[in-house]
């Protein structure tokens, strides 16, 4: 019995003829029209106001503009500092038009923080060395 499935097995099977290169079938392909469909676009979020820039807190830059949790907005007043370990950074801000009310911002140093760049054309602040 062994004999007759190696036999059958190499009646239909051919190492010659599957190396050997196929003929060409002729498609149905009209000219100018494109033989397979384009991939769709994958869709893009939205970008967000060329102003905003996310930044992580040890990024942060003096006259750096955040929103608060109530809407208010707050500017960065000292450079950002690591505590923790390095796993806290920490800011010292004030708020916008209130320079009396300043407050102590922590985030972890991971977390990407929405902030407005002032320009040295806008604000006040300037590289020294440029």
């Amino acid at each position: 019995m062994a004999g007759e499935g190696e036999l059958l097995l190499r009646e239909t099977y051919s190492l010659e003829r599957d190396l050997l290169p196929r003929p060409r079938t002729e498609d149905k392909v009209t000219p100018g029209e494109p033989m397979a469909k384009p991939k769709p676009k994958p869709e893009k979020p939205a970008p967000a106001a060329p102003a905003t820039t996310r930044v992580l807190p040890m990024e942060l830059m003096i006259g750096d503009r955040l929103d608060g949790e109530t809407g208010e907005e707050w500017e960065v007043i000292s450079r950002p500092y690591a505590s923790g370990g390095g796993k806290l950074a920490s800011a010292h801000v004030r708020r916008v038009g209130r320079s009396e009310v300043t407050d102590l911002r922590t985030w972890s140093a991971h977390e990407r923080i929405s902030v407005k760049r002032t320009t040295t054309e806008e604000g006040s602040r300037g590289r020294l060395l440029e």
